[in-house]
């Protein structure tokens, strides 16, 4: 069988970190275009990976005969122009989280793929992790009874990425830290929970901290350090507090990038009635328990595996197989409306019912 061919469009940090060495190590797959509109960036990785060709416009990947799919790692605001694109172009696509800014351009995206029959496979590659499978596998088999209530937290003190830059520019970014960080810890719990539909959602999303963003106090910043010009835009949120109502099981969760307090928290609690589980977010987890009348604790050790190489692993199989799996479009699309009631329920100030 020939190689899947590949086109990495973006070649930012999670190109680089993730997408872009999982493809190098896959046998099956060839890269055969790096896409940047700064063309330097796609010049640095024909030279660093050593494959390759570097072009400034997508139109040029998605439109070669001989690419089979792209991996869209772009801001959130490119995800569905240059995914609908893809498709409609033949081509199959990876693209990174958030599936997009807003819920009615994921729904597109997710009309496109259906309409073209192309894979549209979403980022959220915690459904690759080891840790969060057997936690799936425990509640899927009752192992853990009912789960009545999952608590998420996902919390920073002074976290802001780039603060002023895209990511803190809504019509960018699409929003703070729910849909940057949140998504993924929501995705987790959606997906170890079956992607129950959610039927009520209470929330809100707090812009409180990086307004001031020549004053804003921090110690490291990811993403660059902040806009300090006078062009630096922040309009997102930097902290979320929301409450979900699904048939079975309520979510609740707090989430900031920046916060006054000093303790930070990134972990999802399963709450069962025959046990619970805690879940630290990238790790491992702790199974709590009775037995013969006393508390009990279970904390499995295992051989980590690279969530990102088995997302890139499964999605060049799709690609071949034309399979649909736990990262399909169908499956996201449920987180992405979570997060798009969270939002709207808190510029409404009411609870939104799904």
């Amino acid at each position: 069988m020939s190689k899947v061919k590949i086109g990495v469009i973006g070649c930012g940090s999670i190109a680089n970190s993730a997408h872009i060495p999982a493809y190098v190590k896959n046998e099956d797959a060839e890269i055969k275009y790096f896409c940047d509109i700064k063309l330097d960036r796609a010049e640095k990785a024909v030279k660093d990976y050593n494959c390759g060709t570097a072009v400034e416009d997508y139109h040029v990947v998605i439109n070669d005969p001989e690419i089979d799919a792209v991996s869209v790692c772009t801001p959130n605001n490119m995800h569905s122009i240059i995914s609908i694109d893809a498709m409609r172009a033949g081509k199959h696509v990876l693209c990174e989280k958030p599936t997009a800014r807003v819920l009615s351009e994921a729904l597109e995206m997710q009309k496109v793929a259906h309409e073209t029959g192309k894979i549209l496979n979403i980022g959220v590659v915690n459904r690759f992790s080891k840790s969060v499978n057997m936690i799936k596998d425990m509640i899927s088999n009752g192992e853990l009874g009912d789960i009545y209530h999952v608590y998420i937290a996902f919390r920073s003190q002074r976290s802001i990425p780039g603060l002023g830059g895209a990511f803190t520019t809504k019509s960018i970014a699409g929003g703070g830290v729910l849909i940057d960080w949140g998504v993924h810890y929501i995705d987790i719990a959606m997906y170890c929970l079956g992607d129950p539909e959610p039927r009520a959602v209470s929330g809100k999303a707090y812009c409180a901290l990086g307004k001031d963003i020549e004053g804003y106090t921090y110690v490291n910043m990811w993403a660059g350090p902040p806009v300090l010009d006078g062009t630096g835009v922040y309009d997102v949120d930097d902290f979320v507090t929301a409450l979900v109502r699904t048939d079975n099981t309520t979510i609740s969760m707090n989430g900031a990038w920046a916060q006054n307090i000093g303790e930070g928290e990134s972990y999802i609690d399963f709450i069962g009635t025959k046990a619970g589980v805690r879940l630290n977010y990238g790790g491992y987890f702790t199974k709590y328990s009775t037995e013969n009348g006393a508390l009990t604790e279970m904390k499995p050790q295992y051989k980590a595996e690279n969530i990102f190489e088995n997302e890139i692993n499964a999605f060049v199989k799709c690609v071949q197989t034309g399979e649909h799996i736990q990262s399909y479009i169908d499956s996201a699309i449920i987180t992405a409306k979570l997060m798009q009631a969270i939002y709207d329920s808190s510029d409404r100030n009411e609870e939104v019912k799904l």
